[in-house]
């Protein structure tokens, strides 16, 4: 065997093995998760969920209506809409008239004094809050009972910031089939390792603050000092001398029916936020999926007389089997098609890898941006 055959084959074998690893610290978090919730030191503290709303998902009143079943004894819901006429507004004053027992206000108006239009639908929430305690939460985050819990369960000294990455659910279709692929046993298996060796990311999904601890760094307007505010809070804690965790069980984003277009040009945008903020976390992505160490195996198959399509076959069957295995323990969905929609995403990575270098322009809920400035909202 050739050095350059040798050199494939130890690539090969190491981004295995790197994979199977991530598998069993993604299924060994999600396992502990799984099991009953139990009371904890923060049971009693009141919290404020800050909610921003923008048009309507397929999903939003699932997604928000979860937010009053939550099994936490004292927290408050402040929903955030920029406009009056935002189509939101009438299901959430619905659900608040429908739990009068929780408390529960819905504040409008269009601050823009940050270019990050999510931020600005934030900030009237963000001073309303009075509790010490605030999580931030995308409308389309689907809140389970323990969902405050689990938020805190990771929370201690040195912790300046709890967060969870998306998960999948509800697809309809293959290309949402597809973008379950990316967010689960991709991403967030990626997301939820890289935590548990220290090195945690934050995620604009769900966001637990201790809100004296945001507001020691300049207050919610601190985050508009990246184009993505998780890229932001991800710095300002590690400042801080603080550490980021995520959650053990990441919470569903129900996804519905999606297109090729919206799928690709979600995941560019994100490709592009991380290249930008996180240049050389970005540089290796293109090493993460199944296709180059493949590759190389078929090629270092080829040059010991072994052949390629066997070493091919081998390779995508112990990769694709530990991904069902994770999709099983973490209760993520699995379907007929995932197989293949796994195997798109990674022939895909290289070209979205490539993608996140050939620009800088995406469009966020109708804002055109750039991950070197955010316009303000018009």
């Amino acid at each position: 065997m050739d050095a350059i055959a040798l050199t494939a084959l130890i690539f090969a074998i190491t981004a295995m093995l790197v994979h199977l690893l991530t598998v069993a610290i993604s299924i060994a978090r999600t396992s502990r998760a799984n099991a009953s919730h139990q009371p904890g030191k923060f049971d009693d503290e009141a919290v404020t969920i800050l909610r921003p709303v923008c048009g309507l998902d397929a999903f939003d009143a699932e997604t928000l209506r979860s937010t009053f079943n939550l099994d936490h004894p004292r927290y408050e819901i402040l929903f955030c809409c920029a406009r009056d006429q935002d189509p939101a507004v009438a299901l959430v004053r619905s659900l608040i008239a429908e739990h009068p027992h929780i408390p529960a206000r819905l504040l409008i108006g269009d601050d823009r004094s940050t270019p990050n239009p999510k931020l600005n639908n934030l900030i009237k929430g963000w001073n309303a809050a009075v509790t010490p305690w605030v999580i931030m939460a995308d409308s389309n985050v689907l809140m389970p009972q323990t969902y405050i819990g689990e938020m805190f369960s990771n929370f201690r000294p040195g912790i300046g910031l709890v967060c969870s990455p998306p998960v999948g659910s509800h697809p309809q279709g293959f290309w949402a089939e597809l973008e379950c692929a990316f967010l689960n046993t991709y991403q967030a298996r990626w997301q939820l390792s890289a935590d548990a060796i220290g090195f945690g990311f934050a995620q604009g999904k769900s966001m637990l603050w201790r809100k004296s601890d945001l507001d020691a760094a300049g207050g919610i307007g601190a985050l508009a000092l990246e184009v993505a505010e998780d890229a932001a809070a991800t710095k300002i804690v590690r400042q801080r001398g603080l550490r980021v965790r995520l959650v053990d069980r990441p919470f569903a984003q129900p996804l519905g029916q999606k297109t090729a277009s919206q799928v690709w040009q979600r995941q560019v945008r994100w490709a592009r936020l991380r290249r930008s903020t996180f240049i050389p976390y970005y540089m290796l992505e293109v090493l993460t999926g199944s296709v180059a160490p493949t590759a190389a195996a078929a090629y270092a198959a080829a040059a010991t007389g072994i052949s390629p399509l066997l070493a091919v076959a081998a390779m995508l069957s112990l990769w694709y089997s530990a991904e069902a295995a994770l999709a099983k323990a973490g209760g993520w969905h699995m379907g007929r098609v995932s197989t293949f929609a796994w195997l798109a995403r990674d022939l895909a990575l290289p070209v979205l890898w490539l993608q996140g270098f050939l620009g800088n322009r995406f469009t966020w809920r109708g804002n055109d941006m750039t991950v070197s400035a955010v316009p303000s909202r018009s």
